[in-house]
């Protein structure tokens, strides 16, 4: 998959015609990118309120940077994979460090590890919950094919 995906509201990645177009432009409109990434307009300018994205103004345009492009991009991703917007900006704030992104990627890591553990421990309960639930949907079928066969 090329580096341009969109990441659709039920959290499936998948190419977008002229993507490749989209990694050599400089700056974006608020309608290009909604279209590029599957997303409204006010979504997007609700990740500007939340400060994760920062379009400099042409009088009442928003210009977005390939800067910007690439943060909605990771915020998508971080959404993705169920990190809160308190946690994806903490992580996308720490690029602004001049430290070689060393301290970013460290962090980066220590948040996928507990986010990795958080999503196989909900698997785990998700798989006991559906061996539960079956269990009493066989048991009930059982009580209404009694009752049925009664009459």
């Amino acid at each position: 998959m090329s580096e341009t995906a969109a990441i659709t509201a039920h959290g499936d990645l998948h190419e977008q015609p002229g993507a490749e177009d989209q990694d050599r432009k400089t700056s974006f409109t608020i309608g290009e990118l909604a279209r590029e990434f599957g997303l409204t307009l006010r979504a997007i300018r609700f990740y500007e309120d939340k400060g994760l994205l920062s379009p400099r103004r042409q009088g009442m345009t928003r210009i977005y940077s390939r800067r910007d492009r690439a943060r909605l991009k990771l915020i998508l991703l971080g959404k993705r994979v169920g990190f809160s917007l308190v946690e994806i900006g903490e992580m996308l704030d720490l690029y602004d460090l001049k430290d070689g992104q060393e301290t970013q990627l460290r962090v980066a890591m220590t948040k996928f590890d507990e986010q990795i553990s958080f999503l196989d421990n909900q698997r785990v309960e998700i798989e006991n919950a559906l061996v539960d639930l079956r269990r009493a949907r066989d048991v009930v079928a059982g009580m209404l094919k009694e009752k049925e066969d009664s009459r």
